[in-house]
């Protein structure tokens, strides 16, 4: 493997190596020490702290535009009144995850990952991170379980924008937000119309002038209460736990008829959701210009805001919605392409981010260099002819960290099995020629369809097809038997 002139350390071993210790992560060091006591693992981390997307988005507002119940772990359960949570708050739970369970004594921080090397031959991966310092640090495993999640960390998404450098004012993307950045008073253009758009519009708004959202075109946007009355009745007639599970599952099973309602019935669903918009915002702006959109339901992500903030900001006359394309820039805003003008003196470009697979890592099995688009997702989690690797993605249609929480425990049986069978080495391959490839993931959004032809496959069946479906993920990863025809298993001589 290559290493330039970078000072190289003698190679560590561990039985699992995990990358990132953001909420996947944290939550794969909980099971391996619950299910698999007896394995060595570290968590490698490319920055320096517990949080992942948690801790590096800090613009005004941030927040999970799923409930708690159902982003947070499965084995601790969301205490707060909250169930639509700020990004702060998001972050001590992950954090105090880590510390409780002593998984943050497991973390080594500023090792960013660079490349990975499988060798049959020995049944183990050579990891190459880059520490802080430039230094090379070597580690070898048995399993490698990716945890990076798929944004990149080092920049947001930012078109083109004709005569930037006119304007007087400050532009900044969200995902490079410091606290230096000041609104109060200020007139505000939010760009975009995504989950970040509509949370950072109702909160600039407490201070701001005024603050434009200005969209190409409408997303999708739901309201719902910030706590759930049914969750916090529970909680103070039953035990934690128990309340927690119940509420899960109540949250699981609204959000799968909610999605399947809306691709079995779109243009049905397409109406209730604009008829609730109109409810909200009783006449107070151009519904059918600025909240219809053009595709249906679920096609792309809906977006969620707490309380229908948003729509008490525009209600209020703080903020207000504009659908139009941008001309150039001015030295005082933006001119748009039907010739109206806006001022501003702060522009936030929320378009969106950057995709990258298992965190831009190089890898290669027996010297033979892996391109991810050419390989298929075996289960969502492991890549055709890739031994004993497993990457954990969440759900488009759900919180990210219920089929995280699947994969963990699945990796976990398939880490006993294989120790149990005297198993050193687990491929997955597709012999089935009547499998067809298509797309990962299969939104329209325009953040999946920049990056999606660097994502692996899924198939046209199981197991190798994306189902989004927890209860039918539940079944699979949880009970469905391991050695299914479809994974390999061999046992390698020891080195």
């Amino acid at each position: 493997m290559t290493t330039g002139t970078s000072p190289i350390s003698a190679a560590e071993h561990f039985d699992v190596l995990v990358v990132g210790a953001g909420l996947s992560g944290i939550g794969a060091g909980y099971h391996l020490q619950r299910h698999c006591p007896g394995k060595r693992y570290a968590i490698l981390e490319g920055r320096d702290c517990i949080g992942g997307t948690w801790d590096l988005f800090r613009y005004p507002g941030i927040r999970s535009d799923s409930d708690m119940y159902t982003l947070g772990y499965s084995f601790r359960p969301w205490r707060d009144a909250k169930a639509i949570a700020d990004g702060p708050s998001i972050l001590k739970y992950v954090r105090n995850t880590a510390r409780d369970h002593g998984i943050d004594q497991k973390i080594r921080f500023n090792h960013r990952v660079k490349r990975a090397a499988w060798s049959s031959e020995t049944a183990l991966w050579t990891v190459e991170a880059e520490r802080a310092s430039g230094e090379i640090a070597h580690f070898t495993c048995g399993f490698l379980f990716m945890c990076s999640g798929y944004y990149n960390y080092d920049a947001g998404y930012t078109p083109e924008f004709a005569g930037t450098e006119r304007f007087k004012g400050r532009i900044v993307h969200p995902q490079k937000w410091t606290e230096d950045i000041d609104y109060a008073g200020k007139r505000v253009v939010v760009i975009g119309s995504g989950a970040t758009a509509v949370t950072l519009v109702p909160e600039l708004a407490k201070t701001a002038a005024h603050v434009t959202m200005l969209q190409r075109s409408p997303t999708y946007i739901v309201a719902r209460p910030q706590e759930d009355a049914i969750a916090n009745w529970l909680r103070r007639r039953f035990p934690a736990k128990f309340a927690y599970g119940v509420t899960r599952w109540k949250n699981v099973l609204l959000g799968m008829l909610f999605y399947n309602l809306c691709r079995r019935a779109p243009e049905r669903m397409k109406q209730k959701i604009i008829q609730l918009v109109k409810d909200e915002l009783g006449g107070a702006c151009d519904v059918d210009r600025h909240f219809t959109p053009r595709y249906n339901p679920w096609d792309q992500r809906l977006c969620l805001v707490p309380n229908g903030d948003l729509f008490v900001a525009l209600k209020e006359g703080k903020a207000s919605v504009v659908t139009d394309q941008i001309d150039t820039f001015t030295e005082r805003g933006l001119k748009l392409k039907s010739g109206a003008e806006l001022a501003a003196d702060l522009v936030v470009t929320a378009t969106g981010l950057n995709l990258q697979v298992l965190g831009d890592l190089q890898l290669s099995v027996d010297g033979r260099h892996v391109d991810p688009p050419r390989t298929m997702s075996y289960k969502g989690m492991m890549f055709s002819d890739v031994p004993n690797l497993a990457a954990a993605f969440g759900y488009t249609n759900a919180s990210w960290t219920l089929k995280c929480d699947l994969t963990c425990e699945y990796v976990c049986r398939l880490l006993k099995y294989m120790d149990e069978h005297g198993y050193r080495q687990c491929t997955a391959h597709n012999e089935d020629a009547s499998i067809a490839p298509t797309p990962w993931i299969d939104f329209t959004s325009g953040y999946v369809q920049r990056s999606i032809d660097r994502f692996p496959k899924q198939g046209s069946k199981a197991p190798w097809r994306l189902y989004q479906n927890y209860a039918l993920d539940l079944m699979n990863l949880r009970f469905a038997a391991i050695d299914d025809g479809v994974l390999r298993f061999s046992s390698p001589a020891a080195r």
